[in-house]
């Protein structure tokens, strides 16, 4: 069976039309369409985000490939694209955030687009965010100071690209659950629910060695984990680092256990979902592609016993962002940068080569076909038959560069893949998609 999925954010719909969008997946080949539960509007208001997102300053050079209300960067504001069921939140130490007049005159699209995608016979999802209250969308929201990840010293790592909570905490548990339910009964046509970040994104170094915060050291020394080892250890390697690349990510059993922990914690999180979720709805998890997701505590075997399908990301363009905020760490800790360098790219294989750097809008991503397969193989021999193993490629980036990259996806993941943002998507690009999508006339849910 064959498939490709494209994730649409709502202002696609509300900007373009829902007629439109479809006819574009249609064009392109998707049998799957993806979407979040909040609506748009543009503004010039102080807490007002950009879309494209910033990737924590790395990503400020992305632009937009379809435009949106005539723009291909913009600053906006956001509201829940349906109204909250509170009575789902009782008690609870996060809300969801208050409809607005934008819910109402806009909100009403995200269900019709679903109806109109289900009537056309694609296999519709809705996304949410695993550990960031409200949940809605990556860039807004975030946790409480009590239920923030720390390091092991005590500390927060405030300067990161994700803003997750910790998944030790069981309000950001508890929220989560309460949103699923309360989307699932709002949302009822919907086929599955992909969460995003069911981990802890190892986006920078630092993040790493989450988490030590209170609610995690309760939860390790209930689990029988030796907290004061794995921060001992912990401490050690942030200090000096080099004996990773020499060693692997066991070196010393204080960090191993600290992966195993959150492992554990990751578990336990889909396990929430999977049981606040009506049978009849799929779950998705994403996940970070191997070995990133031994840092993030993305055990796919156990996770493959949960979830219908784990969606590998291969969003390449921040492979070398990552490696560079690696990297400096590492000569900081006086390892030579040319060795550091070489190091990191055998650790992670990635491909390319230093320096490393945040691909511009017209610059092919450095990482190979190669790379991007040998990851997808790794997940697949874990995740075996108990779960799909769907790639998920990024839509960023020049057009051959991204139809290479779909194309590599496809053919790792059995004729099955999936596109992350339809605004990278012009119109060239889905022609080009149109020419190489193989027939996806079956069923994309199909085991």
């Amino acid at each position: 069976m064959r498939g490709l999925g494209v994730t649409v954010m709502p202002e696609w719909i509300q900007s373009e039309g829902i007629a439109q969008v479809l006819d574009n997946l249609e064009h392109a080949g998707a049998n799957a369409v993806a979407t979040s539960p909040y609506v748009m509007a543009e503004s010039d208001a102080d807490h007002a985000g950009r879309e494209p997102p910033i990737d924590a300053g790395a990503g400020k050079v992305r632009l937009l490939d379809r435009s949106l209300w005539g723009k291909r960067e913009l600053r906006c504001v956001t509201a829940p694209s349906y109204e909250p069921d509170l009575s789902q939140y009782r008690d609870l130490a996060y809300l969801p955030s208050e409809p607005t007049t934008l819910t109402k005159k806009e909100g009403p699209k995200i269900a019709a687009f679903f109806e109109a995608a289900k009537t056309r016979g694609f296999d519709v999802q809705l996304q949410v965010q695993a550990a960031i209250p409200p949940g809605y969308r990556v860039q807004f929201g975030g946790p409480n100071e009590s239920d923030m990840p720390r390091l092991p010293d005590g500390s927060f790592h405030v300067n990161r690209v994700d803003k997750n909570g910790s998944l030790a905490s069981p309000e950001i548990v508890n929220y989560t659950q309460s949103l699923i339910r309360d989307i699932a009964t709002a949302y009822p046509m919907i086929d599955a629910l992909r969460i995003d970040w069911p981990e802890y994104p190892p986006y920078d170094f630092k993040a790493w060695f989450f988490d030590f915060s209170d609610h995690a050291e309760a939860s390790a020394q209930a689990r029988g984990f030796d907290v004061d080892t794995m921060r001992r250890d912990c401490l050690a390697l942030m200090a000096d680092p080099t004996p990773l690349l020499e060693n692997g990510f066991d070196v010393l059993p204080g960090f191993a256990a600290l992966q195993r922990f959150k492992a554990e914690l990751t578990i336990d999180l889909v396990k929430s979902c999977r049981a606040a979720l009506p049978s009849s709805m799929r779950l998705v998890v994403h996940a970070f592609p191997p070995p990133w997701s031994h840092l993030s505590g993305m055990d796919f075997a156990r996770v493959a016993e949960i979830a219908d399908d784990i969606a590998v990301k291969l969003y390449t363009m921040h492979w070398p962002m990552m490696l560079q905020n690696y990297l400096q760490h590492f000569v900081d800790a006086g390892m030579e940068e040319d060795r550091a360098s070489a190091g990191l790219l055998e650790l992670f294989d990635t491909g390319g080569q230093s320096p490393f750097h945040y691909p511009e809008p017209s610059e092919p991503h450095a990482a190979g076909a190669g790379s991007q397969s040998r990851k997808i193989e790794t997940a697949k021999a874990a995740i075996q038959d108990l779960a799909n193993t769907i790639p998920s490629a990024h839509a960023y980036g020049p057009v051959n560069d991204v139809l290479n990259r779909v194309e590599t996806a496809l053919t790792a993941g059995d004729g099955r893949a999936w596109i992350n943002r339809y605004g990278y998507l012009g119109d060239a690009k889905i022609e080009g998609l149109a020419r190489i999508v193989p027939n996806t006339t079956a069923a994309f849910k199909a085991r």
